[in-house]
């Protein structure tokens, strides 16, 4: 009677942790890590500080931002692929070593199978901004220049493999043009470059860019999505300027170690939409021109999964290949 009774409490036990939501499960007691694969200034660490720091105030814990730049992003991805499975080692990952970088590169880690998606952070176009001393006005004049100058412009990037890199590698055999591509260790760095004028040209995200497009140091020619940016209006998609079917979209999402268990995962999901729904997070990321995407962990699985299917493809097609 007693194994009966003793049995009779384990399965109610279980059946209990089965059906418990999400929201039940109790979240690391120890300071969370938000990992950003690049350095601190650029768009992804601004995102990031703007969401940790809400995800602060919603959970009680000690969010820190830290900040792993090298090899495009990758160096933080590792990092975090080997993380601890508490929870406590978040990444904010991007497109670029998700969904491209396996198909350029050998790299020490698998984007699948090593990290755990949670949750879509913010998605945006890049914009094709160039160092106002270029004396290039308008897109079709950055083109005509370039076929007419072929390697004479080179163009910033925050690492091989990201998307700012492969906007460039896209625009150059759509347009059939020959730029040069220079990897940097994030956007601030290559934003430096740029205004120095080391660099002529970057498909730089808006935040990044936007107060020097505001004092005239650089020029915006065209940005890279489906859509015009909302901040600028009056700046043309490079779809709708001569080169439809162009779209390179820019992201960064949750994810965490594969090792971390489901239910923590799925926590964090709660947690981390809770935080990108914010009124407030919606608008302090809207000003850098990165809207939050919040979505389900299976949603952001089908997108790295569609994304690497159709970067490689184009990878593959334009023979694209890293010196």
């Amino acid at each position: 009677m007693q194994r009966r009774h003793l049995i009779s409490l384990l399965a109610a036990a279980a059946a209990t942790a089965l059906n418990c939501p999400a929201s039940a499960q109790e979240l690391p007691k120890k300071p969370i890590v938000i990992v950003v694969g690049f350095a601190a200034g650029g768009a992804a660490d601004t995102a990031a500080r703007i969401i940790g720091k809400k995800l602060s105030e919603n959970t009680g814990l000690t969010v820190l931002i830290e900040n792993r730049p090298g090899a495009g992003g990758n160096t933080a991805h590792q990092y975090a692929a080997n993380g601890p499975a508490d929870g406590s080692v978040l990444l904010f990952g991007s497109v670029g070593p998700l969904c491209i970088a396996q198909h350029l590169m050998k790299i020490p880690y698998d984007p699948v199978k090593d990290l755990a998606p949670i949750t879509m952070g913010v998605n945006f176009p890049n914009v094709l901004v160039v160092h106002a001393g270029l004396k290039i006005k308008t897109f079709a004049e950055f083109i005509a220049y370039a076929q007419k100058n072929p390697g004479k412009i080179d163009y910033a990037s925050t690492g091989p493999g990201s998307a700012s890199h492969l906007a460039g590698e896209l625009m150059d055999d759509m347009a059939k043009i020959d730029t040069l591509h220079v990897p940097y260790k994030g956007g601030a760095p290559a934003m430096q470059d740029l205004l120095g004028g080391r660099v002529a040209a970057y498909y730089s995200t808006y935040s990044t860019s936007q107060p020097y497009i505001e004092n005239g140091k650089l020029i915006p020619l065209a940005s890279t999505g489906p859509k015009r940016l909302p901040q600028l209006p009056n700046i043309p998609t490079i779809a709708e300027s001569g080169y439809p079917g162009y779209s390179a979209t820019n992201w960064y999402a949750f994810v965490a170690s594969s090792k971390v268990p489901k239910p923590m995962l799925d926590r964090w999901n709660v947690e981390l939409v809770k935080a990108l729904k914010a009124p407030e997070v919606v608008a302090e990321l809207n000003k850098h021109g990165m809207p939050p995407a919040p979505g389900t962990r299976d949603e952001l699985a089908a997108t790295i999964k569609s994304e690497s299917a159709m970067w490689g493809r184009v990878i593959k097609d334009r023979k694209i290949v890293l010196e």
